[in-house]
């Protein structure tokens, strides 16, 4: 979707402490942000953003008001219905052993100005454990419960997905993988005591710390940039973890960190979508790379939240399978390693899927 400079204008403001209303607010069409918001799952934000402008300002439509409330009120209920099953989840895994954190999700939510505007998704949670008594553990309540190389599906919800995570994610190239599996289960212990208060009473979940979710959701968004791409909102969520703040020795070592995993040039992508969003140069935690984070937004605006409308959902696993090819060549250039190793990894995993 092409967009003008007027809706990421509008979105700075949504993201911004700054109530200044944007010079060229009068150039939104808000039936087209709403699509905008609708692809890139930012719809509470966009109307958290138009609820903080002064009466009288907006020339909105009632019909597309109203469409913009229905689903925010949506947004609203689901996270709620997350929070509560994220709670529920993470104590009943406690008591049956296994010492726990809830990834991204109601965690990142919690960050946002408003802890019911972010689109909720499914719950994710971390696991202290080993792969094989996970995997036994989900299918003595989902025998048929599919298992990939990081988490096993635990559909015991309805209409709840959740995901039994061995590792938080992972990343293709097998070198630079197993350095991310060390500094994971070098800081299991601590994230898994990191609890944190829900809204409206409904309990508290273990989260990431911010200096290990800086690391951890950079790996996250590398890898889905080249699995099918990403969008505004992973983009929205690690701005505001950003805007949480940093001291010199924490930046210091999270650039260290990042070299080390090979997500120093990637990380310097993301932080020109965030300075294009807006976000204070005193948040960026390394220098920004242009050329790279030109590619980076370029694939946000063409597929949308996690590249739902790339294309590449549309086919089959044969014909995906090579058009990923055909995509994941073009950042072979700005990515050397991980782009050239996706589909040796992807490759591998398929006959590893057929062992579980």
């Amino acid at each position: 979707m092409i967009v003008s400079q007027a809706y990421f204008d509008f979105i700075s403001f949504c993201l911004s402490d700054d109530k200044r209303i944007p010079d060229n607010i009068d150039k939104i069409d808000w039936d087209v942000l709403l699509e905008m918001a609708k692809q890139q799952a930012i719809i509470g934000l966009v109307l958290y953003g138009m609820q903080k402008l002064p009466s009288g300002t907006l020339d909105v439509p009632e019909a597309t008001l109203s469409k913009y409330i229905v689903r925010a009120n949506k947004i609203r209920k689901r996270n709620l219905l997350l929070y509560r099953y994220s709670a529920k989840a993470a104590e009943r895994l406690k008591k049956d052993g296994f010492r726990n954190c809830i990834l991204k999700g109601q965690g990142n939510a919690l960050m946002y100005p408003s802890p019911f505007i972010r689109t909720a998704g499914d719950i994710d949670i971390w696991l202290e454990g080993d792969r094989k008594t996970i995997v036994e553990y989900a299918r003595k309540y989902v025998p048929k419960a599919k298992a990939r190389y990081h988490h096993i599906d635990f559909p015991v919800i309805e209409k709840v997905p959740i995901e039994l995570h061995f590792m938080p994610c992972i990343c293709n190239n097998w070198i630079y993988n197993r350095r991310l599996q060390r500094f994971f289960s070098e800081q299991i212990e601590e994230q898994c005591t990191n609890d944190v208060e829900l809204p409206e009473g409904l309990g508290s979940i273990p989260v990431p710390t911010l200096s290990f979710n800086r690391i951890y959701q950079m790996a996250h968004l590398m890898h889905h940039f080249f699995d099918e791409g990403i969008g505004l909102r992973q983009m929205i969520d690690y701005y505001f973890l950003l805007k949480k703040g940093f001291t010199k020795e924490e930046k210091e070592n999270d650039i260290k960190t990042l070299k080390h995993l090979n997500l120093y040039r990637f990380a310097g992508a993301v932080m020109y979508v965030e300075k294009y969003l807006g976000l204070d140069e005193k948040y960026l935690l390394v220098p920004v790379d242009e050329k790279r984070g030109k590619t980076l937004m370029d694939e946000i605006l063409r597929g949308g939240n996690f590249g739902k409308y790339s294309g590449l959902t549309n086919h089959g696993a044969g014909v995906k399978y090579f058009m990923k090819i055909k995509r994941n060549v073009r950042f072979v250039k700005e990515y050397p390693a991980e782009a050239m190793s996706e589909p040796l990894f992807r490759t591998w995993h398929f006959f590893w899927r057929l062992r579980y």
